[in-house]
């Protein structure tokens, strides 16, 4: 029986520590990282552009977080807007919040895109903001993905991503819909 209540000990301080979010951090190192990656974009990315892309993804992410209220890792953080205790926090939040703020920067040699990876086993769909060089796809760009641990940035190009398959949003919403009217059509037998 003593070890019954070992395991049950070692099982709650698990649960305790795996629950507890680490708070988001950023060193001017994390910034210059990301800066030097977007400037290898393109020979035609204007540095400053760069600098103030990377400089913006970094602190709002921090500020999004904050506003967001996130004390939980994502995952609970979901639930909790999902049952009215915050009011936002989805990843889908993250990605609208950072596009609405890289945008206003009106940048001359860089785009913007909205980017999902569908639901997959074990996996929900994920929206993530992605970064490119003016004119390129979102596959040739830099994901942006705030979320992943609430509020520190995580970046890399898409097809280096291991957890997920990043995609176009609407390629993605599109094959959703015809998942759902297939499935529907099923049913109806």
């Amino acid at each position: 029986m003593p070890k019954f209540f070992a395991s049950l000990l070692v099982a709650a301080a698990v649960l305790l520590i795996g629950g507890c979010a680490a708070k988001p951090t950023v060193t001017q190192g994390d910034i210059d990282a990301l800066t030097r990656e977007i400037k290898r974009l393109g020979p035609d990315v204007a540095p400053e552009e760069a600098e103030r892309a990377a400089s913006i993804a970094y602190l709002y992410s921090l500020q999004l977080a904050q506003e967001y209220e996130i004390t939980d890792p994502p995952i609970i953080h979901n639930d909790k807007v999902l049952h009215g205790l915050r009011e936002r926090g989805l990843c889908n939040d993250w990605t609208e919040d950072l596009l609405k703020r890289l945008n206003q920067e009106n940048f001359r040699t860089l785009s913007l895109h909205w980017a999902t990876s569908p639901p997959a086993t074990f996996r929900i769909i994920h929206h993530t903001a992605v970064i490119s060089r003016r004119g390129d796809a979102l596959y040739d760009g830099i994901i942006l993905d705030p979320w992943r641990y609430g509020g520190t940035l995580y970046w890399s190009r898409p097809q280096a991503d291991p957890r997920y398959d990043w995609r176009p949003r609407l390629e993605v919403r599109e094959n959703q819909i015809r998942i759902q009217e297939a499935e529907a059509t099923a049913a109806a037998g």
